[in-house]
């Protein structure tokens, strides 16, 4: 039987415990350096995405205000023209897609018709899902100013024509404007 040897043990585990150290260091300067700027590339997103959603607007609130529906917190923005009239809205709502959450920001002017829709995040089935980026299906929603429904061919006045092989996506994103569309009916009573 052999002896046992407290520096076979010993020296092993301290230097596992010392290289764990120096990565988890390591990763944590990392963090700290990238986390600043993954946020401030988020602001811009965001920003541009706002611009691009409500085009009438020339400026937005810096901060974003919060309105609930069914218990659930919904972030938005205020988008204003030269003269700092309110011209619309900006919502942030999240859906549940095919390949996870769907980040979408949907602009509504005051009149309460979609002006636009784009992605914050989207991870949908490539070449089926992923479609929903198109120009053609995110036009479909423009100028709709109702509860709006999936139809699988010829979209009628509040109807949106689903993507081929992705209902799942289609009707999420649906969701999420219908979503916005109530937020902008209790943003709208509440201003």
């Amino acid at each position: 039987m052999k002896k046992f040897d407290i520096k076979e043990v010993f020296i092993p585990t301290i230097s596992l415990f010392a290289i764990s150290l120096i990565v988890a260091l390591l990763l944590a300067i990392i963090n700290g350096i990238t986390d600043p700027l993954i946020k401030q590339k988020e602001i811009e997103t965001e920003n541009e995405t706002k611009a691009k959603v409500l085009s009438i607007a020339d400026s937005f609130d810096e901060e974003s205000d919060i309105v609930s529906l069914d218990d659930t917190d919904y972030e938005y923005y205020a988008g204003y023209d030269k003269e700092e009239k309110i011209v619309g809205y900006v919502f942030k709502v999240t859906s549940k897609g095919y390949g996870g959450d769907i980040d979408c920001m949907i602009g509504i002017d005051t009149n309460g018709a979609v002006t636009g829709i784009d992605f914050l995040s989207i991870s949908e089935t490539a070449g089926l899902g992923m479609n929903a980026q198109n120009d053609t299906f995110k036009e479909q929603y423009i100028g709709k100013n109702s509860e709006i429904t999936v139809v699988k061919t010829s979209a009628g006045e509040n109807e949106i024509e689903a993507l081929t092989g992705a209902t799942i996506t289609s009707n999420a994103v649906t969701k999420s404007v219908n979503i916005a569309l109530k937020l902008f009916e209790e943003v709208k009573t509440d201003g």
